[in-house]
């Protein structure tokens, strides 16, 4: 059973940082894309950014290009998030996600991903 929990939500100002975790268990992720996507209130939830965990290839949306960066620890089977130049439209509930993703094409897509954490909440202030 996949498990997947997300760490490092709080309450920022603008132009802050945070670095948030998820710590995935379960199975092994060699094949896997694991996914961070964030969803605000009253809104659909968005795709962040992606990576997939053996072959390193990234994907991140236009939002966050330059800003955020999207990394791994194998030793720990932890995705990373740093979030540099925080903004209050980064305001969101960010989930963490893990998918047998075929296509690079598809790491945006949230029907691409099996399996999600419970989320942890971003608050950036004005």
């Amino acid at each position: 059973q996949v498990q997947l929990v997300e760490s490092g939500g709080k309450l920022v100002q603008t132009g802050g940082s945070l670095r948030l975790s998820c710590a995935a268990s379960g199975r092994t992720f060699s094949t896997y894309v694991l996914g961070w996507f964030r969803q605000a209130p009253g809104k659909e939830r968005e795709f962040v950014a992606a990576l997939h965990w053996s072959g390193g290839r990234i994907r991140y949306a236009d939002s966050v290009k330059g800003r955020f960066t999207i990394s791994r620890d194998n030793a720990k089977n932890t995705v990373y998030l740093q979030m540099n130049s925080l903004e209050p439209e980064d305001t969101a509930v960010y989930y963490c996600a893990a998918g047998p993703v075929v296509r690079y094409s598809d790491y945006d897509a949230v029907r691409s991903y099996n399996d999600w954490g419970q989320g942890t909440q971003v608050t950036v202030s004005s």
